[in-house]
C-alpha cells in the first residue's frame, strides 16, 4: 500500500489507515481530536499516539462534561500522570476547553454543527503531490482558530487548528500517491 510520505512506523500507519482525513462528526471524537493537537505542541504526533489510551483514562474518555468538572485536585493528580503529557497549561487548557465547547454545544446544538461550518459543511480536498506541499495553515484554520479563542479555548493556533481539521477531515490533505486518498 502507499501512503502519505509521513507515515513510517507501524503505529503512524494504523492511525493514517483508518482515521486520519475521514471526516468526523462525533462531538466526543471532536473533543479528543481538539485536545491530542493541543497536547501535541511542540512534540511529535508519534508521542501522542502512543500515549493516546492513557489519555482517554486520565480524561475521562473525553466526555466533555466529566472533563468540564475537573477541580484542581484533579489537575495535581494528572501532574503525576507519567502516561500524558505532564504540562500543567495543557492540562488546565483541556479542562476550560471542556467548558467552552459546551457552551459551543449548547449555542450550535453541537460541536460538529460549529466546526463543520468552518469548511461550508464538507471536506475541503486538497491536491498536494508531497508533503513539503501540505501547509502548516489556511484561512479556514486563521478563521477557526481565531473564534476558537474568541470563545475561550486554549492551545488552539492556527498550526493546530490546520492538523485537527486534517485529522478530523475538515481537509483532506492525502498526497496524490496515497492509496487512502481514493477511498
Amino acid at each position: 500500500m502507499k501512503r502519505c510520505e509521513w507515515v513510517q512506523d507501524p503505529l503512524n500507519a494504523v492511525y493514517h489507515d483508518t482515521e486520519w482525513g475521514r471526516p468526523v462528526h462525533d462531538d466526543r471524537v471532536l473533543f479528543e481530536f481538539l485536545t491530542l493537537e493541543g497536547a501535541q505542541a511542540g512534540l511529535s504526533w508519534t508521542t501522542i499516539l502512543k500515549k493516546r489510551e492513557n489519555y482517554r483514562k486520565a480524561f475521562a474518555s473525553f466526555d466533555p462534561r466529566k472533563v468540564a468538572k475537573f477541580d484542581p485536585n484533579k489537575v495535581t493528580g494528572l501532574m503525576q500522570n507519567e502516561g500524558i503529557v505532564r504540562h500543567r497549561l495543557k492540562i488546565e487548557s483541556t479542562i476550560s476547553n471542556a467548558r467552552a465547547f459546551l457552551a459551543v454545544q449548547k449555542e450550535f446544538g453541537s460541536f460538529d454543527a460549529y466546526v463543520w461550518q468552518f469548511v461550508g459543511g464538507k471536506p475541503l480536498v486538497n491536491h498536494r503531490k508531497t508533503l513539503k506541499d501540505i501547509p502548516t495553515r489556511s484561512a479556514e484554520s486563521d478563521a477557526l482558530s481565531k473564534d476558537l479563542k474568541k470563545r475561550g479555548f486554549r492551545f488552539v493556533g492556527t498550526t493546530i487548528c490546520y492538523a485537527f481539521m486534517q485529522a478530523c477531515g475538515l481537509v483532506n490533505d492525502h498526497t496524490s500517491v496515497c492509496d487512502i486518498r481514493k477511498l
